[in-house]
Order: C-alpha cells, then structure tokens, then sequence
C-alpha cells in the first residue's frame, strides 16, 4: 500500500513540474519522463545537470527532491517558512500543491546572488551536499564497519575498524528507501527508535559489478535469523530464544512429573509467551518487549568466513571441514577450545566482573592476549583444575610449556551428541558443532525431491529467503509437502546460498546455528583496517581505557598497550593482513611537500 501511495504522489507531482514548465515555455511532456523532468528543472534553476543524477539513487533521491523543492519553491518567490519547510521535507506535497496556483510566477534564483542568508551558503548546503556524498558512497562504495564480537578471532578482532568493499559482489540497490542518513535499522544510540519506514519497498536489485562468493573469503552480510527480532534482547536470536524457552518448559513439567507434551505443542506455547510483550524474558529476567519484523537491507551485519558455496556439500569431522568430500586447510589462526589441567588456579578463580563471569588471573590471560571471558574454570579437585580455554593452536603449544600445566586437550564435541543449539533443530539429525552434515548448498536452478528429510533441512529457505522478501506458506500434510496449500514433489531454488563460519569455531554464532546465508543478503568484502584498538572487558591489563589509558599507550607496544600498531593501515587480503603504513605515509607527505612547494611558487610569482 506504501508503494502505490508513494506512486500516486510522484505521479501527481509532475503536474507541479509541468505547470512550471508551462510558465517557462517548456513543452509540458519533458515534466513526465523521470529523471529527464529533473535535468529540465536543474536547468531551469541554473544549477548543475549532475543533480538530476542523483535522483537515480535510492534513499538519496528523496534528500535531493527536498533540495530541488527547496531551490524551486525561492525560484517561485515562496519564501515563507511554512512554504520553504513544506518543499524541503514533502517535496511531493509541494508540487502537488503547484497545480492548484492560479497566478505562479518563475522569478528565478538570481535574486539570491549573493546569498542574504550566510547560514545557508556557509552551513546548510555543505552539510546537505556532504551528506548526500556521504550516502552515495557508503551505500553503492565502502562503508565503515568495526569488528564487535570474537567470531573471527584471532583473524579479524574485536576492535578491528575496517571498510567494506561494497563493489567486491555488486552493490545492492537499497530496498528501504526512507530512512534517516547514516543508520542502520536503529537511530543511533538507541535499541528501540527505529531508523526506517516500511512505507515504500523497493524490489531486491543488484548492480551486476564485481565477482563471485569463493570459498574461503571473509564476507559481511546480512545476518539472515535477524528478520525477527526481540527488542529487549537483540543479541540471541529471537528463534533460539523460542526454542530455548521451549525447551525450559519441557524441562519444568519434567521436574514436575508431569505428562509430557509434543516438541511442537512446547513450540507453540513458548511462542505465545514470547509474543506477549510484558512477559519476563527467562533468559534475561527483562520483559520481552516489541517482536519487531526487519526488511533484509536492515538486518544485522555480520562478517564471517564462507566455507562452502552454492553446490558445495559440506560436513564436518571432528572439527575438520570436508567440502565435497575433501579436506579443508584450517585457517592459521582459527580458534578452538581446549581442557587445560593445572596444578593449583593457574589461570585463576571464577569472578564476576561487569555482568560477565571471568577468569581472574588477567596478566598471565593478557600475556597470552586469551580473552578472560573465554575461559572458565569447569572443574577442581584436590589440588589441580580444569580450564576450558579459547585459542589458537599456536597459543595452546604455548601454554603447554607453562609451569604448572599438567596436559593440554583439544575439546572436540563426539559424533552423534545433539546440541539443540544447532541447525537445523531437529531431533532427526544428531549434530554439533564439530561433526556436523553431510549438507548440500542450494544453488540457483538446483531441483531437490521434497521429502520429510529436505522439509526439514530446506523450510526455511523455501517460506522465508527463496522468493527475495515474499513469505509463503510451507507444511507438510500426512507425508506431503504443501507450498502456499499446494502439493509439490519437488522444488527448484531460484538463488544461490552460502555457509559462513566464525574462525573462533567453538564460540561463534554462525551457519551451524542459524543455517544458509542467501546471496541476496550478502553486503561486501572487507578490504582495508585503518584502526585497531583492545577493549578493556578483553584485555583488563593492555586494553585499560579512559583517557589515561589511550594517551598512555601511544608509547607501549601492542602486547603491552591498547593499539595493535602492526594493524594499523593495512589491507585485509585472503592470506592474511598486507601492511600499506609505508606507502600510505608517503603519499600523504608527498602530497604534504608539493602542496608546501606550490604555494611557495605562487607566492614568488606574485
């Protein structure tokens, strides 16, 4: 309904257009072809042909219609501020209300020459222009990310700030077109304002630029269990919420001795209590709050490593991925856990510190750069303990050298022990995160039988992701799958799907929990960090903040201060970080010294 009143307005917004023309002996047809009837009115105001451009551009266009309606309506000698208010923030509106001028006059903007108003020439049009430049680069271009969770530790890390490559798979055409610039899905600083309207939706199009997903890439998208979401607990998935919930339901009437129900009759039970917003959240003790539902250009940003592509069939074997039947190289700096037994608390004691619970020996931790949340003392007898600990492999042979550790092993979750955690949760596959599949990736054109098997593995693709936002209908009846009530045998995927991967493999939320990642949810590559930083709550003794603490460390190293100086100004490639500070550095002293020797030049001219 939003599009078609969106429609309307335009339409009827050309009549505005055409009566101008009609004033300035334009022919009125030119006020009817799109983008052509701006390059008219560019003309008309004496303002550069390039704005007509920009109307092309989602999401931007609707700033640079308020700047046309803006320049038209001062052109036309409305300089109210209800009238100038009324063409910058509802263009449409203005020039609709153009039809209904009995005596309009085109005076022109000469009249403004030089600008009577200072803050308008000096503030108000650089701040516009700056933000529509802004808008076009950081949605067609590179967009500025930071790494905020340990998902791809030690290979991306928390702190990391980086750009994204938006041409790396051809940049999305935004299909939430008004939303307020430089925001996601909320208005910055807060959980609940949302940055967008759902009033005009734009088809899922893409600018056919750049390559294909290969395996292996570090790739940020859009996280697709993000279409749903819990307001006052945005960093689980709402779906696992409701299946967690559920599952402490079983466990109570268990507990209770009484008569069990299905897994669906939990499901649905916990799904009524999820959905009544005053409801304490039991995994939270917050109140639910909104269910809020989010378009796909608005969902999470995630960043992961693409493991397996459109074709691909993946499995895992004791923590080693197989594609295709073939063994895969672990990336050098993936993440495990692994059971540390020590003599005494090496490591440290259980604390509570900021919310979270924590190892307590933070320098021995920091030394190791092992995050003190991702650790835990799982066990203590006599007069040794057991940690569980995050780290890479290199790091695990370094803490097998330690004074005071007795054995060092591998955690690796054992074939056929279910984790309710993990996709596609159903008690008919037994999997986990390190034996997982064999699983087929859907591509585009691949025809799969349905059957029960396929239902489970494929639903949610098939109601949800498939048909690029539209939403159907799939269940199945006595053995037979229905698709918007109607039978199917079999079913052909109209895009391709990917499986993304934390490198931090035992503590990251990724494909193993939620399943297939769509390509018309894939965003870019990143390319380029400019900035990396340790956050305290990781690193309690080189990641000290404050004031003290940055100013403190531009004279550390990064293992014992808060900046990693060896990421700074470096290119994010497929083996590993490329360091361009050198020619980075002399580029801008190069670009220093000529503008130095040019203004000495004119200076010795004059």
């Amino acid at each position: 309904m939003g599009n078609i009143l969106f429609l309307i307005l335009t339409f009827l917004s050309f009549f505005g257009i055409a009566k101008i023309f009609k004033v300035l002996n334009i022919p009125v047809w030119n006020a009817f072809i799109p983008i052509h009837n701006f390059f008219k009115l560019a003309h008309a105001l004496k303002k550069p042909w390039w704005w007509s451009l920009i109307m092309v551009v989602p999401g931007v266009n609707l700033i640079m219609w308020g700047v046309f309606g803006f320049n038209t309506a001062r052109a036309l000698d409305k300089t109210k501020t209800s009238e100038l208010l009324l063409a910058s923030l509802l263009p449409p509106l203005f020039f609709i209300s153009l039809i209904f001028e009995k005596n309009l006059k085109f005076v022109g903007l000469e009249k403004y020459t030089p600008e009577p108003s200072k803050f308008i020439k000096e503030w108000v049009d650089p701040i516009v222009f700056a933000t529509i430049a802004a808008s076009i680069i950081r949605t067609f271009f590179i967009e500025a990310f930071t790494i905020p969770t340990s998902s791809l530790e030690k290979t991306l890390l928390v702190g990391d700030f980086l750009f994204v490559n938006k041409l790396a798979y051809g940049p999305r055409i935004p299909q939430t077109v008004i939303a307020f610039p430089f925001s996601h899905h909320t208005l910055i600083g807060t959980n609940s304002i949302p940055a967008y309207v759902n009033w005009v939706k734009l088809p899922y199009m893409r600018i056919p630029v750049g390559g294909k997903v290969e395996r292996n890439e570090i790739v940020v998208f859009n996280y697709p269990d993000g279409d749903t979401v819990i307001q006052n607990m945005q960093d689980i998935s709402y779906y696992q919420a409701v299946r967690l919930i559920a599952l402490m339901m079983k466990n109570e009437d268990i507990q209770a001795g009484k008569s069990l129900k299905t897994d669906d009759a939990y499901h649905r039970m916990a799904w009524e209590y999820v959905h009544q917003p005053n409801n304490i959240n039991p995994l939270n003790e917050k109140p639910f709050g909104k269910i809020v539902a989010r378009p796909v250009d608005k969902r999470e940003h995630y960043v992961k490593r693409c493991v397996a592509i459109a074709g691909d069939t993946l499995e895992i074997r004791d923590g080693i991925i197989f594609i295709n039947g073939k063994e895969q190289t672990t990336p050098e700096h993936a993440q495990f856990k692994y059971y540390v037994t020590t003599k005494g608390a090496l490591f440290g004691e259980r604390i509570e510190r900021n919310g979270r619970i924590v190892l307590s020996n933070f320098q021995l931790l920091d030394a190791l750069d092992i995050y003190v949340g991702e650790g835990d003392l799982i066990q203590t007898r006599k007069d040794t303990c057991v940690y569980l600990l995050t780290m890479p492999k290199y790091t695990a042979e370094k803490v097998k050298q330690l004074d005071g550790v007795i054995s060092v092993e591998r955690k690796i979750d054992p074939k056929g022990q279910r984790d309710i955690t993990i996709f596609p949760h159903h008690e008919k596959f037994l999997w986990n995160n390190d034996n997982f599949g064999p699983l087929a990736i859907p591509y585009k054109g691949m025809t799969i039988k349905m059957d029960s098997t396929n239902f489970i593995l494929y639903r949610k693709i098939m109601d949800t992701y498939d048909d690029f936002g539209k939403v159907h209908q799939v269940e199945m009846k006595n053995g037979v799958v229905y698709y918007d009530n109607k039978p199917i045998e079999t079913y052909t995927f109209k895009q391709n799907y990917y499986w993304m991967m934390g490198d931090n493999r035992h503590n990251s939320a990724d494909s193993r929990s939620w399943g297939f990642v769509p390509f018309d949810h894939i965003v870019g590559e990143p390319f380029f960090i400019w900035l990396s930083v340790k956050y305290e709550d990781n690193n309690p003794i080189s990641g000290k903040g404050g004031l003290n603490g940055f100013i403190s460390s531009l004279f550390k190293s990064s293992k014992e201060g808060k900046y990693r100086w060896e990421r700074f100004l470096c290119y994010v490639g497929h083996n590993g970080l490329v360091s361009l500070k050198i020619p980075i550095i002399a580029l801008v002293v190069g670009i220093w010294a000529y503008n130095k020797w040019k203004r000495r030049k004119n200076r010795s001219n004059k």
